[in-house]
């Protein structure tokens, strides 16, 4: 299915086919919503498609959601990106690593779908308030 130029387009990485479907319920009216089940998945696809927001898992075989995140943040096309953490890892520990990683919001599941579009919406004005880089319509 061809993607819509008109709409933000957001990747979520998770390895469970239950929350992708969520997640493409809950923001996929709005955003174009692609899905990777893992972290050498995601990178495939954020090298073929613009992408405005990446929502992350921390716990996925191989390649964590931390670790992907950092690896991220090491790539200069992708240090600005908006990068949201959605994990089931609620404690303030694992807060702390999420922002440690440079994750730029931490929602944990289950979410609120109210939520999740919230902080895309936020994340998406904030990015296209810095000088319009990577945002022509």
């Amino acid at each position: 299915m061809p993607l819509e130029t008109h709409k933000p387009t957001i990747l979520a990485v998770d390895d469970s086919k239950v929350m992708q479907e969520m997640i493409k319920i809950s923001i996929g009216n709005d955003y174009n919503v692609l899905v990777a089940n893992n972290a050498e998945e995601a990178l495939s696809l954020m090298y073929k498609h613009p992408i405005a927001i990446l929502l992350l898992d921390v716990s996925m075989p191989d390649i964590d959601g931390f670790s992907l995140c950092r690896t991220l943040r090491s790539l200069p096309q992708f240090g600005d990106l908006p990068i949201v953490m959605l994990t089931s890892r609620d404690k303030v520990f694992d807060k702390v690593q999420g922002r440690l990683a440079g994750a730029t919001e931490y929602l944990t599941k289950p979410f609120d779908a109210k939520n999740l579009m919230e902080a895309c919406s936020k994340l998406i004005e904030t990015d296209s308030s810095k000088a319009g880089v990577g945002n022509e319509k």
